[in-house]
């Protein structure tokens, strides 16, 4: 099957979803099988393909900000996974120097703005972080991510009519994959086509297969060239899948084992790799190669997590406020 794309792009997309994977199955194993990790944990297993298809579709000075199933977007975005995986142990060397936990990894040198718990927040935030790039006169774009359960808060629409109003540079992604913790999309509104929440704000919108690494950098590409020649914000309403539980202690009793099995048929990263020998893009030992890199440095983030020490005492009342000057700010 020929594509588009070139052999680079390929590889670079199954060796970024591959680390992703298999960080989220080793972090997993130490929560589940060692007790190492503690608290809240949300994987984006089978959602990879939106993280890679966006980093192609997007250029390094574009921020990215998110909800608490975070890990894979950071990842993504170029936060180390030894500091992804010290952060969820609670170690100093963490993302969030061990304070954040698995809901908020932050990676400001690469504009990874989190990583929020709180439902739906970082959709206002997102389009705060957009202003600002128009405000400095930049032609960088936000792309701000959140879930089929957060579409259904107020701050969407608040947010919505001021990034029209303004014709601000975001980029609104919907990782729709179908479950807002336990309760399907159906069950939680008369419109399940998210999309079409847009049309009332005279937004453009699009839905996009989340479970193709290129239907979302195709779908992102268009979404962000519109926002870089100042037309505004698109909604993208990308369907994926979680094969996991929505978080760890999830028992996961709201839908079939038969559905999930369906949607594994699917894999994203199988789907990736058959393209990848169709086209010839590499052999099974160029591929195990990139494997054994990837699994080099899942087990090295561990390590590095585990010997990591545990934040000093003094750090608990640091990184709460910011004291600042404001030079612009005369009596």
């Amino acid at each position: 099957m020929a594509t588009k794309y070139t052999k680079e792009t390929y590889l670079y997309w199954y060796e970024l979803m591959q680390l992703i994977r298999q960080f989220e199955l080793m972090a997993e194993e130490k929560y589940k099988m060692e007790g190492k990790i503690r608290g809240f944990f949300h994987a984006y297993v089978g959602q990879e393909a939106i993280a890679a298809g966006c980093m192609t579709a997007t250029k390094p000075d574009d921020a990215f900000i998110t909800a608490y199933r975070d890990h894979g977007l950071a990842i993504a975005k170029g936060v180390s996974v030894n500091s992804c995986m010290a952060e969820l142990y609670g170690k100093a060397t963490g993302c969030a120097k061990g304070k954040g936990g698995s809901m908020h990894f932050f990676g400001k040198d690469v504009k990874f703005f989190g990583g929020h718990g709180i439902v739906g927040a970082q959709i206002g935030t997102g389009a705060g972080i957009a202003f600002a790039e128009q405000y400095k006169g930049t032609d960088n774009v936000c792309l701000t991510f959140f879930g089929d359960g957060a579409a259904r808060q107020g701050i969407l629409h608040e947010t919505f009519n001021m990034a029209m109003t303004w014709k601000l540079p975001v980029i609104f992604i919907c990782e729709n994959n179908h479950y807002a913790m336990g309760t399907s999309v159906q069950r939680t509104s008369n419109i399940i086509d998210i999309y079409k929440l847009a049309d009332a704000y005279e937004m453009p919108a699009d839905t996009i297969d989340g479970m193709s690494a290129e239907a979302v950098h195709e779908g992102v590409s268009r979404a962000v060239k519109r926002a870089r020649e100042g037309d505004g914000p698109t909604l993208l309403e990308i369907k994926t899948y979680r094969y996991k539980g929505h978080s760890i202690s999830d028992p996961q009793k709201y839908r079939t084992k038969e559905e999930v099995e369906e949607y594994k048929q699917k894999d994203p990263i199988q789907a990736l790799l058959s393209t990848i020998y169709d086209n010839k893009f590499a052999t099974e030992d160029e591929i195990r190669a990139i494997n054994e890199r990837v699994d080099a440095a899942v087990t090295e983030s561990v390590k590095f997590a585990e010997e990591s020490p545990w934040p000093d005492d003094s750090e608990v009342l640091k990184d709460i406020y910011v004291d600042q000057n404001y030079p612009f700010i005369t009596d």
